[in-house]
């Protein structure tokens, strides 16, 4: 690899040939503040934030300074860069004040108050919000979605959300409209969001640097239910929330809070906390045995995982004609509601009605799913309230509970004997990795002893793998992030791809970079993976059970022999399977 060398305020630097100002500044440990720029996704300069003093070789002389934006700007031999002078400090509090003269300053109010990466800058730099007074841009709020809302008074033109959408997704339904000082971030024709073939992902919305951009906040509706004391109030947490909550309360990503998490959710009175992980395992009994009758008994190939409701939406709008392969199964959220309402409100007495179900989950989408049809299998609501990760950790808080002095508790039985196969949902390729540790013992009759299949492991966008099981070669896929899926689903029509199952996931590295997951600066997304980090902590504890296999879960053992019957049977198809709509764009 050709290297570069210059000076970073003084200090000899070497970096690749190519590399921009930004990444050479910060493999030699010094940071330069950006709004705009997103790692691979965002790299526009618009901010004007990263800007720094660049001297370039002119011969065997240096030339004369000038300010560039360094996340665009490439290294040269010989250059000497300044990040820090009075200049440059001058300059960005400018570009701060210019930002929040045009800007919603009620940040106590804010849900991204201390969080807020605008509002940390402008500490930083002594910033005065009032030293520009004039006319605001026209604002609007957009609360449309039964997921997103969007206050564009908040918005700061810096296009991290467009990007999202567009470039790592694929779909691009928000954008610039207008021209000038009445800019605005909005849909096409500025229709209502609900309106448009946005999927609810969320992606947007950790990508975005304030508030302009925040999950619909359901956690009044949940204090509500837990104060009525003619109501039962259960919730269960989906695998990739115990790899993320304690981010809320400043544990470095990649730390397992299952057990405080239990604990701190059993303070705010629920009457059961649940693991979500039971009907991970149960999707996988159900969606495995699905995919082996298709394979023998003929059925629309390849089938398609179901769990992720953006990707679902997705497929929906942009592949309507192949919402024929998507699994029936309802996603393990929707499962654990349905199950509630059915058979664990009959073996207790209680009447469904007097049931609200809550999910805690790393997905924005889940919102929207909790609303869909053919989601009543006990005549009521599956799920009544779904909240992210984000909410959970503001309702713990908000209940004075000290997350970190918590000693660490177990689920409520009987829903807390789940799998590692039920663990790794949330990572991408775990689905498809339970799966086969199901189908691989159904199809060779015997005992499965090496339970890893590797080859799906992985942030890569698309990954393929093939399975020789006895005299069945089983052919699979995963993708994450729409974009990533749209790429693949398009090889698979033309014939270039030729699979019989696939794993797909709305967000780019599934569940554990999820949009209701917990918010993290663009200066930790550009340092570290993220998608990596929080899903090592999914494979270490499926790494470390005894219990590693879906079919071997006590819990969903009983489920069948008391309630279910026979996988796949009449019974868990009107509670546990749904259907589809064809929505086109």
């Amino acid at each position: 690899m050709d290297m570069v060398n210059l000076k970073i305020n003084g200090i000899p630097v070497t970096a690749p040939k190519g590399a921009t100002v930004l990444d050479a500044a910060k493999e030699a440990g010094i940071d330069i503040p950006t709004l705009c720029y997103l790692k691979e996704i965002n790299e526009i300069g618009a901010c004007r934030l990263c800007l720094v003093e660049v001297q370039e070789k002119r011969g065997d002389t240096l030339g004369p300074a000038r300010m560039v934006t360094s996340c665009v700007y490439p290294v040269t031999e010989g250059m000497e860069v300044v990040t820090n002078s009075p200049k440059i400090a001058a300059s960005r509090k400018t570009n701060l004040e210019l930002l929040v003269s045009n800007h919603n300053k009620e940040c106590l109010s804010c849900v991204r108050s201390t969080t807020c990466e605008l509002q940390r800058l402008c500490r930083e730099y002594g910033v005065d919000e009032n030293h520009f007074q004039g006319a605001k841009t026209e604002c609007t709020i957009d609360d449309s979605s039964s997921a997103i809302i969007r206050d564009t008074s908040k918005c700061i033109l810096c296009r991290r959300c467009v990007a999202a959408c567009r470039n790592m997704q694929g779909i691009g339904v928000i954008g610039a409209n207008n021209r000038g000082f009445d800019t605005v971030i909005g849909t096409a024709m500025d229709v209502p969001l609900n309106t448009t073939s946005c999927i609810n992902c969320g992606q947007c919305i950790v990508a975005c640097p304030t508030g302009a951009l925040h999950e619909r906040d359901d956690a009044d509706k949940v204090f509500a239910a837990l104060a009525d004391p003619t109501k039962k109030v259960y919730i269960c947490a989906a695998p990739s929330v115990r790899a993320q909550i304690g981010e809320c309360f400043g544990y470095e990503p990649g730390t397992d809070c299952e057990g405080k998490m239990v604990a701190a959710i059993r303070r705010l009175g629920f009457d059961g906390v649940f693991d979500m992980n039971v009907t991970a395992d149960l999707t996988i009994v159900e969606e495995a045995n699905e995919l082996i009758g298709r394979l023998n008994n003929g059925g629309a190939l390849p089938m398609i995982t179901s769990c992720s409701p953006g990707w679902i939406k997705y497929c929906e709008h942009y592949f309507p004609e192949m919402t024929e392969n998507l699994s029936t199964c309802k996603s393990p959220q929707q499962m654990f509601g349905a199950l509630m309402k059915t058979y664990y409100a009959q073996k207790h007495g209680l009447n469904p009605k007097d049931i609200v179900f809550v999910s805690a989950i790393p997905c924005t989408a889940k919102k929207f799913e909790v609303g869909r049809p053919h989601q009543f299998a006990a005549g009521v609501p599956d799920v009544d309230i779904a909240i992210t990760t984000r909410e959970l950790g503001r309702m713990i808080q908000k209940a004075g509970i000290n997350f970190k002095a918590l000693k660490d508790e177990k689920f409520d039985a009987p829903f807390s004997n789940g799998s590692g196969a039920g663990v790794i949902f949330g990572a991408t390729g775990g689905v498809m990795e339970a799966a086969l540790r199901y189908a691989a013992e159904v199809i060779l009759g015997k005992k499965l002893e090496q339970v890893e299949f590797n080859e799906v492991r992985g942030v890569e966008g698309v990954k393929f793998a093939a399975y020789k099981l006895g005299d069945l070669e089983i052919k699979v896929a995963v993708a994450s992030g729409t974009k990533n899926a749209k790429e693949l689903l398009n090889k698979v029509k033309s014939g270039e791809v030729d699979v019989q199952f696939i794993e797909i996931m709305a967000c780019p590295g599934g569940c554990v970079n999820g949009g209701g997951q917990p918010y993290q600066p663009a200066s930790v997304r550009n340092s570290i993976d993220l998608r990596a980090v929080r899903a090592a902590v999914l494979y270490k504890a499926d790494a470390d059970m005894d219990l590693r296999k879906s079919q071997d879960s006590s819990d969903v053992k009983k489920i069948y022999k008391e309630f279910l019957g026979e996988p796949n049977s009449h019974k868990a198809h009107e509670v546990l399977h749904t259907t589809y709509i064809k929505r086109g764009l």
